[in-house]
C-alpha cells in the first residue's frame, strides 16, 4: 500500500499503475482525463504508466446532461 494525492486529497492504493486505478474508480468506458503530477497522460498509456508513492494524480471526468 502507499499514499497518493488523489484530486488533492491524500489516498491510499494498492494500484501499480493509472489503469488500475481507473478500473478502481469505475470510470472504465467513461470519458475523463488523466494528470500525473503535472503532465497529461494519454489514455492509450494508461497500463503502462506507474504510480509511485507521493504521486499527485488529477482524473477529471465529463457528466452528462444539462
Amino acid at each position: 500500500m502507499m499514499q497518493i494525492y488523489l484530486n488533492g486529497e491524500a489516498t491510499n492504493t494498492t494500484c501499480t499503475n493509472l489503469l488500475e486505478l481507473i478500473q478502481e474508480l469505475e470510470l472504465e468506458g467513461k470519458r475523463f482525463a488523466v494528470e500525473q503530477n503535472e503532465m497529461i497522460i494519454a489514455k492509450s498509456r494508461l497500463a503502462q504508466t506507474p504510480i509511485c508513492t507521493e504521486d499527485h494524480i488529477e482524473i477529471i471526468h465529463a457528466v452528462g446532461g444539462g
